[in-house]
């Protein structure tokens, strides 16, 4: 089964061809190019199978995947202004790429993408009940609920991002206190850059964090480099994660009772920061019984998940 995957991004799209053997993805070719928002949408789609008819010269392929980010009805096949593509309101894009390869086109958010992706080739393999979640810049979730993605009424199931864990902290979601807040890659440069404060003020300075620095100079990665270094504060900046991931899991896991949940970005990479808290947290929040069944694990295809995200998406009825 031959398969072209669209992966569309703020600043950046992915073309791909690949080849689904019946178990498992063979990538053919990819190509990156800038998201161009000076031009139409429909425009930066015509570019997009430009270059994919031009890595594959003849071939026509089986079906079509789309990973981009919401909102987007993938009933109607319609992209709704994401807020990374500005300009992109109502956008046709099934049909128009229906028109040009007149083959089955499927479309998804990314965290749901990403959900298929990891259930069928990744971390999740053999679930019939599994979140995903992305802990990237922000916090997302995509959920197979009894052996089929669930995408809710209209396509905003698995918005975990958006619960309220306190009633202040971190913003994200435009919302303080929200699960994104405690936990996305910018909810800890907040949180660093917060507790960065709070040690200034008192006379010390962490060791991520010199005089002057701006916010956006501090990453979640230069924190877990400090918190792995020994840096108290640093330290204190992945145990409030932690906590709070082990606070909002309970609520799914109470709520969904799932087999495995599946955590990408940040997670898959500070584990060892983060787990141990979050596992206290649960145990000490969701149902034992539901807790026993479940368990937590990081995302297994690593830097190529938007690549398979792209074209699972492709073998969704």
């Amino acid at each position: 089964m031959n398969i072209i995957g669209f992966d569309i991004g703020g600043t950046k799209c992915a073309v791909l061809s690949a080849v689904f053997n019946g178990g498992n993805i063979l990538f053919n070719k990819k190509q990156v190019c800038p998201t161009d928002l000076s031009i139409s949408p429909e425009s930066m789609i015509d570019r997009l199978m430009a270059l994919t008819d031009g890595l594959c010269p003849g071939v026509r392929p089986d079906a079509v995947g789309i990973s981009c980010g919401g909102p987007l009805n993938s009933k109607t096949g319609v992209i709704m202004g994401p807020p990374n593509l500005p300009g992109w309101n109502h956008v046709q894009i099934v049909s128009q790429i229906e028109n040009h390869y007149h083959v089955p086109v499927h479309l998804q958010n990314d965290a749901n993408a990403c959900a298929v992706a990891e259930w069928k080739f990744g971390a999740g393999k053999g679930c019939e009940n599994m979140i995903f979640m992305t802990f990237g810049t922000g916090l997302g979730a995509g959920l197979i609920l009894n052996g089929q993605l669930y995408s809710g009424t209209n396509d905003n199931a698995g918005e975990a991002g958006h619960i309220r864990l306190e009633s202040f902290g971190p913003v994200g979601y435009g919302k303080a206190g929200s699960f994104e807040g405690f936990c996305s890659g910018a909810g800890i440069a907040q949180l660093g850059y917060m507790k960065a404060l709070e040690q200034i003020q008192v006379g010390k300075e962490p060791s991520y964090y010199k005089r002057g620095m701006l916010p956006s100079e501090i990453t979640a990665k230069s924190v877990a480099e400090a918190a792995r270094a020994g840096d108290p504060t640093a330290l204190s900046v992945y145990r409030i994660c932690g906590e709070h991931l082990g606070k909002g899991l309970s609520v799914l896991i109470d709520l969904l009772n799932p087999q495995r949940i599946v955590i990408g970005s940040v997670f898959a990479r500070s584990r060892d920061l983060l787990w141990e808290t979050a596992k206290a947290e649960i145990e000490r929040e969701a149902l034992p019984l539901s807790v026993a069944c479940c368990e937590v694990v990081p995302a297994a295809l690593g830097e190529q998940i938007g690549d398979y995200a792209a074209v699972a998406t492709a073998l969704l009825p």
